[in-house]
């Protein structure tokens, strides 16, 4: 340790070996006006789509800079962002980053995937059929294209009991190495029998259906993974707002340590995934971000 005038020098800012980030800016128009998201046909106005794109490629540029530790990266718009240039561009052009381990989109799969074909393989897509917004067809030949192009993605529905046909033909038509989720529908209750119904689906629905206790439970939020808003606010995960710094300054650095859950609850996928006794990093492996089992 150096000293300057007899006094020690304060130790060096480590960097964790890997860094999880999700990463959510401002973006929440839709193009979808599902009735079970309060999204649904929101209308960004170009100031603020200008502002998200302007705070993405600042994203994008200390991500690229940043090669002292290896990221995993999964963006998670409240709107759908592959209908914007600016996320496809971003993920092609991190997914060739040799410190990037995945770069990930949470996608309804609206638009158009050739794009993928310019993205190395460590990119992926975390995507949601809806029905009654997109025929399955439409939903199936972009699935496919995914296919020809070699490139990783889930799929999964919302587990309302309207969506069930639909689902049982949505998995029958996925190729069977695709790993076919279902969430559980907000506020809704699920007898025993219908809960058995999209077990049988998703062998992983009963992570999703009952809302996890954390309050002081250990999690790998604050630790290695952290969630990013477009300004820079670096949080522990997307629901907890307690702010650890910001990317920008570096400041995020010093307060990464192992952290409990300050809520009560954690009962989103993108949440609870992180929660140390729940061990779902041994169950996804290298697939946490896109909601990929390890063993597919």
């Amino acid at each position: 340790m150096s000293t300057f005038l007899g006094l020690p020098s304060a130790p060096p800012v480590l960097a964790p070996e890997k860094l999880s980030i999700l990463y959510r800016g401002s973006l929440a128009s839709c193009n979808y006006d599902c009735p079970y998201c309060p999204f649904a046909k929101r209308v960004d106005p170009p100031e603020l789509l200008r502002q998200d794109r302007a705070a993405l490629e600042r994203f994008v540029d200390w991500a690229m800079a940043t090669t002292d530790v290896r990221l995993s990266i999964l963006f998670t718009p409240w709107g759908e962002g592959l209908t914007r240039s600016w996320y496809r561009e971003a993920i092609v052009q991190l997914s060739h980053q040799p410190h990037l381990d995945r770069v990930a989109i949470q996608t309804n799969l609206a638009a158009r995937v050739e794009w993928m074909a310019d993205a190395a393989p460590t990119a992926a897509l975390w995507a949601t059929y809806h029905p009654g917004q997109v025929t399955l067809e439409r939903f199936l030949a972009r699935c496919r294209r995914l296919d020809d192009l070699g490139r990783r993605y889930s799929v999964g529905v919302v587990g309302l009991p309207e969506h069930h046909a639909d689902a049982l033909e949505l998995r029958a038509a996925l190729k069977p190495s695709v790993y076919l989720w279902v969430n559980a529908a907000e506020g809704y209750t699920y007898p025993a029998e219908e809960e058995a119904r999209w077990t049988a689906l998703d062998p992983r629905f009963g992570d999703s259906v009952r809302p996890h206790a954390s309050l002081g439970k250990p999690c790998h939020a604050g630790e290695t993974a952290i969630s990013v808003i477009g300004d820079g606010t670096v949080r522990r995960c997307h629901f907890i707002d307690t702010p650890l710094g910001n990317l920008y300054d570096g400041s995020w650095r010093a307060a990464l340590r192992p952290r409990a859950c300050t809520n009560q609850i954690c009962d989103c996928h993108i949440g609870y995934v992180h929660l140390k006794p729940l061990a779902l990093y041994d169950v996804y492996g290298a697939g946490v971000l896109e909601r990929i089992p390890a063993d597919r």
